[in-house]
């Protein structure tokens, strides 16, 4: 048992600059002591506020820089291994197959063979739908799933990730290129570009997993994605109206209004038989969406319908001459694998700050979808997916793509749902549905000669239309106003100014919303719980109440330049509105700082701290000098006698349990200037409201 001292056991109370003066603790209260008084502090058990131990420069940055960059330690497992092991497992790191390869069995083919003939039914349509959303040759589009899922079946760690081109980076890739080249003009030259974007993304998405920086696509939240999938979806939607309507002459801008004007503009090109076709099949594709959704075991439904839809129309276009009577078809596609492209990736000055701009979005895109979707599936059969080990595949599968006559590809959400549903056990899913593309590009393609344009359109449409999320968008708005901002921002800049310019005004706004949080922390008072020893928030919790002559506030975020001016401001605006509270019982003696949810300080911080000390300190001096008893009660405040006849005022600032590195930082702030001292730190708020308590009492006449 120990006084009434604080952190390190000590005595002293209030100091004036760098002045010990010893009034706080239990041999250091000047003047006489009741025996009451004096048994309530000797009775009291104050513990020590510790500091970390010692530990050297060299050594905090190893572990800061590891807790950065490596937070999930994956080398762990290497530790106390032999040197041919060690080599083994980093080998089975870089190549994940060689992990599951050696115990693959048959029973184990047999599901993802089925998984993988599921999605090759959804990849083909699709490739062939995304690659014309990009401008690109339908051809690109499975020239992109047949590559770039061997190359990740090699280096990825999902076992549901069902990898090919995606509807959002696809579209924002063609509007971005389309604004610097025409596709129909210059098709050779819209093809390097869109080869060398890819390169630049594969090259940002490696890039990001190598150095460990996967923490940048953080910067999307919930809310942003969300508000901009849901735009984007109805800017993709919106953009196969050409499709749909049969329209030869439209706009090549992405805004709702350019796009409904040149709807609205061109109906003379309207064409009858195309919007019969369109809207029967994405009624077809539509229902079928909805019988997976309702019967999930029904899940191969909405899988192979895209490709039914492209048979039967196929079919229908041939056996009528449709093409003859304003259906449009995709025409002659040559038999194939994929050429070589490396020769194609253009450095050239005139349009490279295009492509990396370009490749920089469209990564950082399809990185941040490729990651989600892993991750969900991840956790539905409860593995783990490594996000940088995931960032460094898709990036290498991308510049390997882009030399392989492929553009970005990720991770898709919907054939991966599909892949999921079907019963894939390994990426050897994502290997079949490639052998499978394979088969159709060598000898398939004749076959898709006579398929429409309108049908692509409308399995585009059914597929983008998951993307509006309506459950989420309301979950938002009722869990956090500020968020439901940014995600309808996102929603209407993609909408109404263009993809890129919206998902940049959503970044902004998130990035925007966390500098607040930083530079405008969340500050309490606390009061005590009533019949306990716990001390919460006075507006959380209506029980708690003040403690009398005690002014308790909580910071519960890091202290640093960014937020001490205004920590320092409204801790004075608070003591100003507890002084000027009207029929108090009570002056205000002590002000106690909580520290505890404080994780770190910097210079800044340490100096706000000794400043607000200084400061409240001074106003206790200023206040007992404006005593009616004026200049005797004044030097008694000096010099800290305490008689019966006079009133003893002052105030004083106390620290409640600084953490580690806050701590550190106090006593290397107390070897300068022994501002600090020990009975300034208390371990508990409940310590420091006893001890303090108690030394009010001795100080009243």
């Amino acid at each position: 048992m120990v006084g009434m001292r604080g952190a390190y056991g000590g005595g002293g109370g209030y100091s004036n600059g760098n002045e010990s003066q010893p009034l706080g603790g239990a041999a250091g209260a000047a003047g006489p002591m009741t025996t009451e008084t004096s048994t309530e502090i000797v009775g009291m058990e104050v513990h020590k506020v510790a500091p970390p131990p010692p530990r050297s420069t060299l050594s905090k940055m190893k572990a800061r820089v590891k807790e950065t960059f490596f937070p999930d330690d994956p080398f762990r497992g290497f530790k106390g291994q032999p040197l041919g092991t060690q080599w083994l497992m980093a080998v089975k790191y870089l190549f994940p197959i060689l992990d599951w390869v050696p115990g693959y069995s048959f029973s184990l083919f047999k599901s993802d063979l089925i998984a993988g003939l599921t999605i090759a039914s959804l990849a083909i349509p699709q490739g062939i739908s995304y690659a014309k959303l990009a401008s690109l040759p339908p051809i690109i589009g499975l020239y992109s799933s047949f590559v770039p899922p061997m190359v990740y079946a090699v280096l990825g760690s999902s076992r549901d990730l069902a990898v090919g081109p995606v509807s959002i980076a696809s579209l924002v890739m063609g509007s971005m290129l389309r604004d610097a080249v025409s596709p129909s003009g210059e098709p050779l030259l819209f093809l390097q570009l869109a080869f060398t974007s890819t390169f630049f993304a594969g090259l940002v998405q490696a890039s990001l997993g190598i150095l460990r920086l996967g923490f940048i696509i953080d910067f999307l939240s919930k809310a942003t994605l969300v508000g901009f999938m849901a735009g984007a979806a109805i800017i993709v939607s919106l953009q196969q109206l050409k499709a749909l309507l049969g329209i030869v002459h439209f706009t090549t801008q992405m805004g709702i209004v350019p796009v409904m004007a040149s709807v609205f503009h061109h109906t003379k090109e309207w064409s009858w038989q195309t919007i019969l076709m369109g809207v029967c099949f994405l009624v077809f594709l539509l229902a079928a969406r909805h019988v997976s959704l309702r019967w999930p075991k029904l899940f191969w439904v909405s899988a192979c319908a895209p490709l039914a839809s492209v048979i039967i129309s196929t079919l229908l276009v041939f056996l009528f001459k449709a093409q003859n009577h304003g259906i449009s078809i995709i025409g002659q596609l040559k038999c194939g694998l994929n050429r070589p492209s490396w020769d194609k990736l253009l450095f050239d000055s005139t349009y490279l700050g295009l492509t990396m701009k370009t490749g920089l979005i469209t990564g950082i895109l399809s990185l941040t979808e490729g990651i989600a979707v892993g991750r969900t599936f991840a956790s539905l059969k409860d593995y783990q997916v490594d996000g940088n080990k995931e960032m460094m595949a898709i990036g290498l599968m991308n510049v390997v793509g882009s030399c392989t006559s492929c553009y970005v590809t990720t991770g898709a959400f919907s054939r991966s749902a599909v892949n999921h549903n079907a019963g894939c056990k390994t990426a050897m899913s994502n290997v079949v549905m490639a052998l499978t593309v394979m088969v159709t590009l060598l000898f398939l393609m004749p076959l898709f000669v006579y398929t429409p344009n309108v049908v692509l359109g409308a399995i585009i449409i059914a597929a983008v239309i998951g993307l509006i999320d309506l459950p989420a968008v309301y979950q938002i708005w009722k869990m956090d106003k500020m968020d439901f901002l940014v995600c309808v921002c996102a929603f209407a800049g993609v909408i109404f100014i263009s993809v890129q310019e919206g998902l940049a005004i959503a970044v902004g706004l998130s990035v925007f919303r966390v500098l607040m949080q930083i530079t405008r922390p969340k500050m309490m008072i606390q009061g005590k719980i009533k019949g306990t020893d716990i001390y919460r928030d006075l507006y959380q919790y209506k029980e708690a109440q003040r403690v009398p002559g005690i002014l308790i506030l909580a910071i519960e975020a890091p202290i640093n330049f960014a937020n001490s001016n205004y920590l320092n401001e409204r801790i004075k605006r608070w003591i100003e509105e507890e002084n000027s509270m009207q029929n108090k019982q009570t002056e205000l003696h002590f002000v106690i700082l909580d520290l505890s949810a404080v994780p770190a300080i910097d210079t800044s911080g340490i100096a706000f701290l000794t400043d607000i000390k200084k400061t409240i300190e001074k106003r206790g001096l200023e206040v007992c000098s404006s005593d009616p008893k004026a200049q005797f009660s004044h030097t008694r405040c000096n010099k800290f006698v305490r008689q019966s006849n006079f009133f003893f005022y002052f105030l004083q600032l106390v620290l409640v349990n600084p953490t580690g590195e806050v701590m550190e930082k106090i006593q290397r702030a107390n070897e300068a200037q022994n501002q600090f001292r020990s009975d300034c730190l208390y371990l508990t708020t409940e310590e420091a409201v006893a001890s303090l308590s108690a030394l009010a009492k001795m100080t009243k006449p």
